[in-house]
């Protein structure tokens, strides 16, 4: 069965959601739901309202384009938009202006556009034009009279590409939705940001490795005992540079007053670990022979 496929019916909600100013009455005026369609009526046969189940032979809306042969699927591929009169900007707009700024777009080859098939349309609600994209056609029947019809290549409702970015341009223009500053890859770059910064939030694996080596404390409750961490080894370095200072300062530099202050800073396996190997028995030996005498 011919079906609705999700990213039209996010086009007809972004539509509806700011061209419908009063959804709880009936207006002329408004956009309304049923006046937004993307399946054909169930007596519907052939061309982009159809999904794979009521096309027909040779149908135009798959022969036509490779796009379209390689994309057939239960989807329908095509959205109809009825009138409406919206003021803002201090302008009205209405659906021959959208249609106009529509075919616009797409005669100019603007990026958003380039999954629109055609555009079926009339200006004046009477003579009937077709913007084609592959040039096969200028006009189409008299029912688009009072409605316009937006085809898309079928591969692009294949792929659940977002058709939204044009119809949200459109509402930016006239002054019905807020100007979003940020491209789509800048919103995408933003969010890999916010993914990788909460990743070191210490709730999970890579998290609990970074704040024990960085901070010496684990967030999911577990104690962290005498671990290694940049932290406290920051304090134990700047403090041991204060008194290289201090002792810098002095007047005198005896040798060992020096070398008592830099040991007090240092723990008993620091100092073990810091004598060279070619004097460490030396050492043991005097230490053993201070202790006994």
């Amino acid at each position: 069965m011919t079906r609705a496929p999700s990213n039209l019916l996010a086009v007809r909600s972004l539509l509806l959601t700011h061209l419908n100013i009063d959804p709880n009455t009936d207006r002329p005026e408004d956009l309304e739901p049923a006046e937004v369609g993307i399946v054909g009526d169930p007596a519907h046969r052939g061309g982009y309202h159809c999904g794979s189940d009521r096309v027909v032979t040779n149908d135009y809306s798959v022969v036509e384009s490779p796009r379209d042969k390689a994309g057939l699927t239960l989807d329908a591929a095509a959205l109809d938009v009825g009138g409406f009169e919206v003021r803002s900007g201090g302008r009205t707009h209405t659906l021959s202006s959208f249609s106009l700024w529509c075919v616009g777009q797409c005669a100019a080859n603007a990026a958003d556009t380039r999954d629109i098939r055609e555009i079926i349309y009339s200006l004046d609600g009477s003579t009937v034009k077709r913007w084609d994209r592959l040039g096969k056609r200028t006009t189409g029947d008299s029912s688009h009279r009072w409605h316009t019809h937006f085809s898309f290549f079928r591969d692009s409702t294949k792929a659940g590409r977002d058709q939204r970015p044009l119809f949200r341009r459109y509402l930016i223009s006239i002054g019905l939705l807020e100007d979003d500053d940020m491209t789509p890859e800048e919103h995408a770059w933003l969010a890999t940001v916010h993914k990788n910064i909460t990743v070191l939030d210490g709730r999970n694996p890579i998290g609990q490795i970074y704040t024990r080596m960085a901070e010496g404390r684990d967030d999911t409750g577990a104690p962290v005992i005498g671990n290694w961490n940049l932290q406290a080894m920051t304090k134990q370095l700047t403090a041991l540079q204060a008194t290289v200072n201090a002792l810098a300062g002095k007047a005198s530099t005896d040798e060992t007053v020096v070398a008592q202050g830099v040991l007090a800073g240092l723990s008993p396996e620091k100092i073990a670990a810091a004598i060279p190997p070619t004097v460490a028995k030396q050492v043991a030996d005097e230490l053993a022979r201070r202790l006994v005498a």
